[in-house]
């Protein structure tokens, strides 16, 4: 037995309340599951969030890094990146309410699980380079990669980095990470 999935708007996914602890995103008006990723999954978005927040520090910047509870309206879509970096305005824009941004970060990162490869790869490229996300990095341990997007004009140039290769990021233009780091994270 199926049942229809349930439709609404991004009002009333604001609203949401199930009376559990699941973590959705919402697609097209319809509200998507987020199940917990891996302890590999859950590693990689610690230590980039961790490599971000020390870069973060060392060079003095005003960006706030976060970790998947920050979510995006971008359009009729809400989505919550595994990883983003934020202006200190969009920070200060969510301090006392839902932490949904409205415009768009300069950084997101998602890490590749099975069942969101087409989803990070197609759907969440198109969406996220319409939205105006300067860069966006699709991390992904299943292929053994890491996809830097930077977008020119209103489409992504994509450069693919494995092994040790270092990553080159326009938000974080001196961060010296490899994409071996990123997918085998060692603390």
């Amino acid at each position: 037995m199926s049942h229809t999935p349930l439709k609404m708007t991004v009002e009333e996914y604001l609203t949401y309340d199930d009376g559990t602890d699941k973590r959705y995103e919402l697609d097209s008006g319809v509200l998507v599951e987020m199940p917990p990723g891996t302890g590999n999954h859950e590693a990689i978005i610690t230590f980039v969030l961790f490599q971000f927040i020390l870069e973060k520090q060392r060079l003095g910047l005003t960006l706030e890094p976060r970790s998947n509870g920050v979510e995006v309206a971008c359009g009729t879509q809400i989505r919550r990146p595994d990883v983003l970096v934020m202006t200190q305005q969009q920070a200060v824009s969510i301090e006392k309410k839902s932490a949904i941004l409205r415009t768009a970060p300069p950084l997101i990162v998602e890490v590749v699980s099975p069942e969101s490869v087409e989803r990070d790869y197609a759907i969440k490229t198109l969406e996220y380079a319409a939205f105006g996300v300067n860069e966006y990095w699709i991390v992904d341990p299943l292929e053994n990669k890491v996809t830097v997007c930077l977008l020119a004009g209103s489409i992504y140039h994509q450069t693919v980095f494995s092994g040790e290769r270092r990553i080159v990021s326009q938000t974080f233009p001196q961060i010296n990470l490899t994409a071996q780091q990123l997918l085998m994270p060692k603390f």
